[in-house]
């Protein structure tokens, strides 16, 4: 049996999985030095070494096996039927089951060119999926209370496995118990069997260190996050202070979802069970789906295939149809959602409106860079899909329609089937634009400030949006402002940011006046207003609350701050709750 050409072919996998395996703990291994010595842009880099480690270990594993195995045998669904036995076999006691199915599935995927999508041949569903068994392997470390709640916060910063000491525990201590008591329930705070418990793996992202878990008692739970950081300048400047503080304290369940919000960098964070660790997590955030969970700490394409597990469950409930989104329709993306499933899924048009000058294949590139770089939780996380296949009937005409319309290239029918060749997924917003034109006075206020500040900080992380129209920007259940159309974006290093010429502030060069001579990467941010107002209220409220991103030396600021290779703080909660207040350079 194990000189059969399946069995190799599954080992031949399976090695591929040891070798991605290996190389990822490893980069995730070293956060915790990375965090140490404040190496902020190796951060940045392992982060995007490890996104792309997934690929090139899946293309390595592929050329080991055209290598291997005659053609005729590797493209034979019966060989990978009894490949798919075997390896399930050959994994049954792994602690990662799931993420070696999902890596399975990639080969194959990449033998067949994303057909023959089917459970005989490859894991559409879980091979331990009626699998109750536990690993055994304790997770939380845990502390009783006793009524003090100073000290139960100085056992969970103290006894954390960070090698940098702190520089004020006591006082960071009594801060956190002050927040405790002001944001506990009265019976959580007074249960005398209250206690703290915390994941023993640190979370660690950007500049920041996360310790996650929740706190019990009187039959009560709350989530519970304390982000820790380094001393001001820490890393940057010579005289930082390389101690530790406690930042801030979260224990609302909406606070703790924004943390690990699909719009962030994935989290480096050591994982020795995968299955029981999102578990737990979903505990803390049980409205997330467990797709976003494991993209949240590193397994995204395994966050890809519990998507679509889910996906299927819902369009076989037959409740509903995918109809066209609501909103504006993109001059780039063709867009259309199933309502219940908080998902929109998009398709490059393939004749894109005169006003764009990209092409598909800059699309995909722009696409590819938002993954790989840090999103400052202002940019949506997508999945991408090839060979997309679903029932002809599970659309409303009028949306099977348009999408053969206007991307006959990519979108086609084969008897009862819509086979969508590459489609994009994000997770369903409110379009900025729809939403102003239904929100209170206080709420445009508020969203406003958000869409300045979303845009702001995608700058500080070297991002130029393009194209700040506000169609291309939603809001999401927290109210918080994301950006989601990337064709248009840049570096921002890459742009040539410029001062209107002042023989021509009379004219606008838009409405034909005199002539001025503008480069593709030439921006004029004197001219943002007309471009991403129509509603001269809007624009001046706007205007009022970010005076500066009309202003080209901020934009050069900013820019040379990156070139200087200063990483731009921003943090995944509100200035405002920080015990530090001032180290923030970005309200969030």
């Amino acid at each position: 049996m194990k000189h059969s050409p399946a069995y190799r072919l599954a080992a031949t996998v399976l090695h591929g999985f040891d070798e991605y395996r290996a190389r990822f703990q490893q980069i995730t291994q070293d956060a915790s030095r990375r965090f140490r010595d404040a190496a902020w842009r190796e951060a940045q880099q392992a982060s995007a070494a490890r996104i792309n480690l997934y690929g090139e270990k899946v293309q390595d594993t592929l050329g080991r096996l055209q290598r291997t195995f005659p053609q005729d045998v590797l493209v034979h669904c019966e060989t990978w039927r009894e490949a798919r036995r075997h390896y399930a076999n050959l994994i049954g006691q792994r602690l990662d089951y799931e993420l070696a199915e999902t890596f399975f599935n990639s080969l194959f995927c990449s033998v067949f060119e994303h057909r023959h999508i089917r459970n005989d041949w490859m894991f559409v569903y879980s091979s331990r999926e009626d699998a109750a068994h536990r690993s055994g392997i304790e997770l939380c470390r845990r502390h009783a209370v006793n009524g003090d709640w100073a000290g139960a916060l100085a056992w969970a910063l103290q006894e954390a496995p960070l090698e940098t000491p702190f520089a004020h525990l006591e006082r960071d201590s009594q801060l956190g118990a002050g927040l405790l008591e002001a944001q506990l329930p009265a019976r959580l705070w007074q249960a005398a069997d209250a206690r703290v418990e915390l994941l023993n793996s640190v979370f660690y992202r950007n500049k920041g260190a996360y310790l996650v878990g929740r706190i019990l008692g009187g039959g009560e739970q709350v989530p519970l996050v304390l982000p820790i950081l380094h001393g001001e300048g820490y890393g940057e400047q010579q005289g930082g202070d390389p101690r530790l503080h406690l930042d801030t304290v979260l224990t609302e369940t909406d606070e703790v979802s924004i943390i690990f919000s699909f719009t962030r960098a994935y989290f480096q964070v050591d994982v020795p069970v995968p299955g029981e660790f999102v578990g737990y997590l979903k505990q803390l955030m049980p409205h997330k789906p467990e797709g976003e969970l494991y993209a949240a700490i590193g397994f995204f394409k395994h966050g890809k295939t519990e998507f679509f597990r889910a996906l299927n469950q819902q369009v076989a409930k037959r409740e509903e149809r995918f109809i066209i989104a609501p909103g504006v329709r993109g001059m780039v993306m063709a867009v259309f959602v199933l309502p219940s499933f908080r998902t929109v899924f998009k398709i490059i048009k393939d004749k894109f409106d005169p006003a764009k000058e990209v092409t598909p294949a800059i699309v995909r590139e722009k696409y590819r860079l938002v993954k790989r770089h840090d999103r400052v939780g202002r940019m949506a996380d997508t999945q991408e899909f090839s060979n997309f296949i679903v029932r002809q009937d599970h659309f409303a005409p009028e949306c099977l329609a348009h999408l053969l319309e206007v991307a006959p290239s990519t979108v086609s029918l084969k008897g009862d089937k819509v086979i969508i060749k590459h489609c994009y997924t994000e997770r369903m917003m409110t379009p900025l634009n729809l939403y102003l034109e239904q929100c209170s006075d206080d709420e445009r206020v508020t969203v406003l400030k958000d869409y300045g500040n979303a845009i702001k900080q995608m700058a500080a992380a070297n991002i130029f949006p393009g194209d700040m129209l506000l169609k291309n920007f939603g809001v999401t259940r927290h109210g918080r402002v994301i950006f989601y159309d990337y064709d248009e974006v840049s570096y921002l290093t890459e742009c040539r940011f410029r001062h209107m010429p002042k023989a021509q502030q009379g004219d606008s060069y838009m409405d034909g006046g005199a002539s001025l001579s503008i480069g593709p990467h030439d921006i004029f941010p004197e001219e943002f207003g007309p471009f991403m107002f129509a509603n001269p209220e809007l624009r001046a409220l706007f205007m009022e609350q970010h005076p500066e991103l009309f202003d080209p030396d901020y934009w050069l600021g900013l820019q040379q701050a990156i070139r200087n290779g200063r990483v731009i703080d921003v943090y995944p909660y509100r200035n405002k709750q920080r015990f530090s207040g001032t180290i923030g350079q970005l309200v969030h």
